[in-house]
């Protein structure tokens, strides 16, 4: 026997009431807002408050997903939580999720670091898991608290980034919606292109209880942008290749939300117009692993995707990692 067929049942997202806006970054940093928006397609992004931890942020995205799937708590058991700014380095941010939403103590629970590639990384491991039949519905969150880890004195980075989360619920196909494939990618090599760097000390130099310094984000923005391009229309290609689908049927891409000219330049290399592509970025900024499910959740709400329709995931980031996935609704 095949594996079963594997959809995504529901869909929801959270992100902070506090939105910072170019205006007022110009404030703190010497930017503007048609500098930032020029070269990103940013206006705002939103920023978490002390009492919103990426658990937080990542229970009440599950919570709209659990119940736009007609399920509730007792139905997961399994949940994988993609970030790179989890509560705690351990226990897993998955497992404050689960005490969050009282999911019962069966669930099985992981983050999973696969940078601004997270989602669809979580999304290959949920479905490949489900696809044993040794979990029935699992719970797969993208969340991040990217304002921790940013340098507000650095306008390179400090304008790109936000807090939110996303999430979906998936478990065994109601008619003709399912998965249809994943493809996943790294370029270990290229990893110092965007890293968040621990301080580089002498051994013994900082004593045990000492406080640590801030670990922030660095990027060579032009290297990262030439290798997105390049490696998301790749993901792209192929998993289209693969599946025997041409560009022109798909109803809706999903991109990482990073940079508005990214953005154009994979529609340019697919020949897809603009108006294929689901974009949210000038409100929200790069939510790393937040990014897909977010505006996933929001094309569904908005009535971006319908059903019968086929949509085209790709992402790139950290690591570096890229990807992809299609799903039919």
């Amino acid at each position: 026997m095949g594996s079963p067929a594997i959809a995504i049942l529901g869909t929801g997202s959270y992100t902070p009431s506090r939105i910072l806006t170019n205006e007022e970054l110009s404030q703190q940093v010497e930017t503007s807002d048609e500098w930032i928006f020029s070269r990103t397609g940013i206006r705002e992004r939103h920023i978490a408050a002390k009492d919103e931890t990426t658990s937080h942020m990542a229970a009440a995205a599950a919570r709209i997903a659990i119940a736009d799937a007609g399920l509730t708590a007792a139905d997961i058991d399994l949940i994988i939580v993609a970030t790179v700014t989890p509560d705690m380095p351990m226990p897993s941010t998955a497992c404050f999720v689960q005490a969050h939403l009282g999911v019962l103590s069966h669930a099985a629970c992981f983050d999973l670091n696969a940078a601004c590639s997270g989602f669809i990384y979580a999304l290959d491991t949920a479905w490949a898991m489900l696809g044993s039949s040794r979990y029935r519905h699992a719970l797969v969150i993208g969340a991040e608290r990217m304002s921790t880890v940013v340098d507000w004195k650095d306008r390179t980075t400090c304008v790109l980034f936000g807090d939110g989360a996303g999430a979906v619920v998936l478990g065994p196909a109601r008619g003709t919606a399912q998965i249809i494939g994943t493809k996943l990618y790294a370029e270990g090599a290229h990893a110092h292109l965007l890293c968040i760097p621990e301080k580089k000390c002498a051994p013994g130099e900082i004593a045990a209880d000492a406080p640590q310094p801030p670990r922030t984000i660095t990027m060579k923005g032009r290297e990262i942008f030439k290798n997105a391009v390049r490696e998301m229309e790749q993901a792209a290609r192929e998993i289209l290749d693969h599946h025997q689908i041409d560009a022109a049927a798909i109803n809706c891409v999903i991109p990482h939300q990073a940079n508005l000219r990214i953005i154009a330049a994979i529609g340019q290399h697919l020949n897809l117009p603009p108006e294929r592509f689901f974009v949210n970025l000038e409100r929200y900024g790069n939510t790393s692993a937040a990014s897909i499910p977010l505006a996933l959740d929001e094309a569904r709400s908005t009535g971006r995707i319908k059903p019968g329709d086929t949509t085209l995931l790709i992402a790139f980031g950290a690591g570096l990692t890229y990807g992809s996935a299609l799903v039919r609704w």
